[in-house]
């Protein structure tokens, strides 16, 4: 919830109206998730920041928020992390690792990159998501993220 907090407050100090949601009851800080309430948003022109995962067991956030964008048919997940992008080796292990521009979904399951868990992956490739996975500690990723520019890695089906 808080990393969804701080990427409203973000978000919205650039003039890009959001709204968070979540499965679970935090009235004072987010929306309930209501699949009709997420798709009115999206047609208004708002951002909708899936919060705090499925409710379910054995499910992760990445899961959630997979799931969420596939039923809203969302276009972009964007994976905000504490390194630059997808690296083609551990950059704590190997510091010269280098981060990756693209990736296609099919690289990422075949060369078992720690990116999003299985479940996840496979959903965004079946449902055409494109995901882009930046370093969040980096001042203007976000911004970049947003508006479209490139940062970090992206991964999608070609």
């Amino acid at each position: 919830m808080m990393n969804a907090l701080f990427l409203q407050a973000t978000m919205e100090s650039i003039g890009i109206p959001t709204q968070v949601q979540t499965v679970f009851c935090m009235s004072e800080v987010a929306k309930s998730y209501i699949h009709r309430r997420s798709v009115r948003h999206l047609k208004k022109g708002r951002v909708i920041i899936f919060a705090v995962g499925t409710g379910n067991p054995f499910f992760t956030t990445d899961t959630a928020v997979a799931l969420r964008s596939s039923k809203i048919n969302e276009e972009v997940v964007l994976k905000a992390k504490n390194v630059d992008g997808v690296h083609i080796d551990d950059p704590r292990r190997n510091p010269q690792a280098r981060v990756l521009d693209t990736l296609t979904y099919q690289e990422v399951t075949s060369k078992d990159l720690s990116v999003m868990n299985m479940p996840s992956i496979t959903l965004c490739k079946k449902n055409n998501i494109l995901v882009v996975v930046f370093n969040l500690n980096k001042p203007s990723n976000i911004e970049k993220a947003i508006k479209g520019e490139m940062v970090g890695t992206l991964i999608w089906a070609t």
